[in-house]
């Protein structure tokens, strides 16, 4: 099966990751789950105020940075956050 027919988000942006990735120098091996952080912003977006959704995805790559930066960390935080915004729904 082709990987772009079950990709969640527009294929520019894997190019537009890789142009970021490159500008910050961030290692190659760090894999960027560009779902999981959509994700996130739609949750806090709907959950919580649509200004949430940048404000949330900036802190959660902040606190994964802070918690070490490695992949798992990453998840770790993504995955936090999310139960949380979406524990904030119609607070």
């Amino acid at each position: 099966m082709n990987d772009e027919a079950h990709r969640p988000y527009p294929p520019l942006l894997d190019a537009w990751v890789a142009t970021v990735r490159a500008e910050l120098g961030l290692p190659a091996e760090l894999s960027i789950e560009i779902a999981a952080v959509l994700d996130l912003a739609g949750v806090a977006a709907h959950s919580v105020a649509r200004p949430a959704a940048p404000l949330t995805t900036y802190l959660a790559g902040y606190a994964a940075a802070l918690a070490g930066g490695s992949n798992d960390d990453a998840r770790s935080v993504l995955a936090r956050l999310a139960e949380l915004a979406r524990a904030a729904e119609g607070s």
